[in-house]
């Protein structure tokens, strides 16, 4: 298994702690990842809303060097899944959008053909890794966690596009859960906004929306949230400890990243996954792990 690996921004800076887990969860899975290094932001939506065409462009060239590379595209951010996909979308259902857009890439020396599938590493888990697979690659089954999955917005949206999973009732990070041994924990908002970015732009309304996320899974009684999203991740661990200012609440719920909690299973250990990274401590979790 070989992919393209395009790591987004927060790997590489808010959440460093992913980029690390995933290098070795996927060496471990026997895959193959060759990394592009000089691919840009794919804009999290925001660009696509200011400029249209420079989003797709960005994205587009993006492709083009995977596809120079002969190979899909890896992504571990669900907010860079949801905006690729649609754009990938658009390039390949529009032969005069396609074209246009290769105008910019040639000044690069790059050619986008339109034939790069874009796969969050949630859906290469399932689908070309395969649930029993996985299962033989666990050592240490997660058997005392309760886990609450959160998918956030972009990883299940626009359904035109992505649609691998019900957005409505999704079950893909919850058959990854039950393979790792795991308990996946059932709420309401798990396939719900986690309040980013509206915390940039009305801070009040996006730290409610964070708060009412965490409290349903810690009504659930789950142990830990896991995100196969950063930007989720950094509104529900970097930013708890305000939200719990704000709503005059006490949460203490730590959040993982999806190869994080692989890794565990996998045997690697909390300092290995980079776990003491998060703003929430995982005290609690790993005194679970014992």
């Amino acid at each position: 298994m070989k992919y393209a690996f395009y790591t987004g921004c927060a790997a590489k800076g808010a959440t460093p702690e992913l980029y690390v887990s995933t290098r070795l969860v996927t060496q471990k899975l026997e895959m193959e990842l060759v990394e592009l290094k000089s691919a840009a932001c794919c804009g999290a939506g925001v660009m696509t809303e200011a400029d249209p065409e420079l989003a797709i462009a960005l994205n587009a060239r993006t492709f083009a060097l995977a596809e120079a590379e002969g190979l899909d595209l890896m992504t571990i951010c669900g907010t860079c899944q949801g905006v690729m996909a649609q754009i990938n979308k658009q390039l390949k259902e529009d032969s005069e959008l396609l074209k246009r857009i290769n105008v910019y890439l040639e000044k690069e020396g790059l050619h986008y053909e339109g034939t790069v599938k874009v796969k969050h590493f949630l859906w290469i888990l399932l689908d070309d890794i395969g649930v029993d697979r996985l299962k033989t690659y666990v050592t240490h089954p997660l058997r005392n966690l309760k886990i609450a999955p959160f998918y956030g917005c972009y990883i299940l949206r626009h359904t035109s596009t992505l649609r691998y999973d019900d957005p409505n009732q999704p079950t893909s990070l919850e058959t990854v859960i039950e393979a790792l041994g795991g308990e996946a924990v059932d709420y309401e908002g798990r396939n719900k906004c986690c309040g980013f970015p509206v915390i940039l732009e009305n801070p009040d309304i996006g730290l409610a929306m964070s708060g009412k996320r965490l409290e349903e899974a810690k009504t659930a009684r789950a142990d830990v949230m896991v995100t196969p999203c950063p930007l989720c991740h950094m509104n529900l661990d970097l930013q708890q400890e305000r939200v719990e200012k704000h709503l005059g609440k006490s949460f203490e719920m730590p959040v993982l990243h999806l190869p994080q909690l692989v890794g565990l299973a996998m045997g690697f250990s909390p300092v290995e996954m980079q776990m003491m990274r998060h703003f929430v401590p995982v005290t609690s979790l790993i005194s679970k792990l014992q």
